[in-house]
């Protein structure tokens, strides 16, 4: 597997997903909803790893 120097296209996009989620947060913190975005991330993440460990358990 080569190492690519320079920009390539999912450094690019994970640069962008990364300044989304910070101007999300100044947004949030703005509007005075920042314990709401927090909360959300927290029960995004749980679901997240649990849908992720109940379709491993379906594949076995």
């Amino acid at each position: 597997m080569s190492s690519k120097k320079g920009l390539t296209v999912g450094k690019i996009r994970g640069a962008l997903y990364k300044t989304g989620k910070v101007l999300g947060d100044i947004n949030a913190v703005i509007r005075g909803t920042i314990i709401q975005r927090i909360l959300r991330r927290i029960m995004g993440s749980w679901a997240s790893r649990t849908m992720s460990a109940v379709l491993r358990d379906r594949r076995r």
